[in-house]
């Protein structure tokens, strides 16, 4: 038995370090980039790239992870990608131009495309089944915390310091990361390793990497929309191929004998629809609040903490409820609460009490968070300890997929709506705001559809449920 065991929850902690750190980089960039754009002699729009690279790499990198970790072990794949996401964050904050930016941003992306799958694949291994809805719990803080916090953090360095010391910040976190996970995480590898299956990665990387920059375009106001619609094309050309190319070899980098498992299956699938929905929640909200509302990007970012502070509650919750009712329960009644709380967002108008707001963000945010982490915890509940690398490459490639559409589901609704109106994009109002969350709300019900197919005692040796 590794000897995490003995404190079953340093491993986990040590994980949600990293994966808050990676979480936390890819949202605090967004405030800083006019500061950047000066400092690059360029404007603003151009540094979308710098974001883009970083999608891009992340694309194309996070189906090889479990490989990779198989190959070379799981500690030294996490320590990697540890020293990688930190060298590429020093070489940021060096950057004097676009093109050496987008190139660190490329490498900052091979970095956080290991961290984040490994470092759960380490996290699943180290603790036994029992604790693995607490160990989840830690892991889906960073995850809502990050976007909340990323904004503020990074409007404050940049007033009053310097945009580089948001990328220089990581150095210590990325050094006490390679310390602990270098003392406390076990470097397990597995016994036999084939080799890489690099059509499935071309594969698979083509249409990820062009699936990724179509979503990408789309939820940019003034882009070119048949180019959008060419990416999706050869990203669904390439995803075809990719998926008969795994079915017929015997090793491949996509294992979908995995969704032969239901309780995988259903929190991938499900889980993703939820995600797609829930995703459009940190695009819309700032928007409605100092677009619609008029309020200071200060005031909302102390509303929007909201949503984080209901996942900090929910993480002493989450066990006893999961116990109580069980996986499909909890996963069935909770969409229509997490659905209610995104409609209950198309209430709000400029006069509703500042209070009112902040009791229903942070009222979803438990709420959502209790899905994240049932749904993460449900997709792990049966796989064969051997499968677990392939599982976890396939369960971060959705997620990570997912959020980017949820975005882009946010900027179309937004962008159909004033186009209804006959309105130019830079007049957007409340209504637009409130329509485009009632329709995401209910959307987010289709989820539910594939939860009722779950086993009533679905995942019942992970969540205790015997009901």
């Amino acid at each position: 038995m590794p000897a995490a065991f003995s404190k079953p929850m340093v491993v986990p902690l040590i994980v949600a370090c990293a994966l808050f750190m990676e979480n936390l980089d890819g949202t605090v960039i967004t405030t800083a980039v006019p500061a950047m754009a000066v400092s690059f002699g360029t404007s603003p729009i151009h540094l979308s790239i710098g974001i883009t690279a970083y999608m891009l790499s992340l694309a194309v990198f996070v189906p090889v992870s479990g490989w990779v970790a198989d190959r070379f072990g799981a500690r030294t794949t996490f320590r990697t990608a540890i020293a990688i996401f930190t060298l590429g964050s020093v070489l940021c904050g060096f950057c004097n131009g676009i093109a050496e930016f987008a190139a660190a941003r490329v490498l900052q992306g091979c970095g956080g495309a290991m961290m984040v799958p490994v470092g759960r694949l380490i996290m699943i291994r180290s603790v036994e089944k029992s604790e693995l809805v607490r160990a989840m719990a830690y892991l889906t803080v960073p995850a809502l915390i990050g976007p909340v916090l990323g904004p503020p953090v990074g409007g404050f360095i940049t007033t009053y310091f310097s945009w580089r010391w948001i990328f220089f910040l990581n150095v210590p976190m990325g050094i006490l990361g390679l310390v602990l996970v270098t003392l406390l995480i076990e470097n397990y590898r597995a016994a036999e390793t084939w080799p890489l299956d690099w059509v499935g990665f071309l594969l698979t990387g083509i249409s990820l990497t062009c699936l990724t920059y179509g979503i990408d375009q789309i939820g940019h106001p003034g882009a070119n929309v048949e180019f959008a619609w060419l990416l999706l094309g050869v990203a669904g050309a390439g995803g075809g191929a990719s998926f008969f190319h795994a079915r017929r070899h015997p090793h491949p980098l996509i294992d979908l004998s995995l969704l032969r498992i239901p309780t995988f299956s259903i929190s991938v699938t499900g889980g993703s629809i939820f995600r797609v929905c829930a995703g459009a929640l940190p695009f819309l909200l700032p928007v409605m609040l100092q677009v619609a509302f008029g309020m200071t990007a200060f005031a909302s970012g102390l509303l929007t903490f909201a949503s984080a502070l209901g996942s900090f509650t929910m993480k002493m919750s989450t066990r006893p409820i999961l116990q109580r009712f069980g996986f499909r329960n909890v996963l069935i009644v909770n969409a229509v609460i997490c659905a209610c709380s995104l409609v209950a967002c198309s209430l709000f108008t400029a006069l509703t009490p500042t209070a009112a707001i902040f009791i229903v963000l942070l009222i979803g945010g438990f709420f959502r968070s209790l899905q994240y982490t049932s749904l993460n915890t449900l997709a792990f509940a049966d796989v064969p300890f051997a499968k677990l690398s392939g599982a976890t490459s396939i369960s971060s490639m959705m997620q990570q997929l997912s959020n980017g559409m949820g975005v882009a589901l946010g900027a179309v609704l937004l962008h159909g709506l004033l186009a209804q109106r006959g309105a130019a994009a830079d007049l957007l109002a409340a209504v637009d705001l409130r329509y485009a969350f009632a329709i995401v709300g209910v959307l987010s019900l289709a989820s539910m559809i594939f939860f009722y197919r779950l086993a009533r005692d679905a995942g019942a040796e992970v969540s205790g449920h015997r009901g």
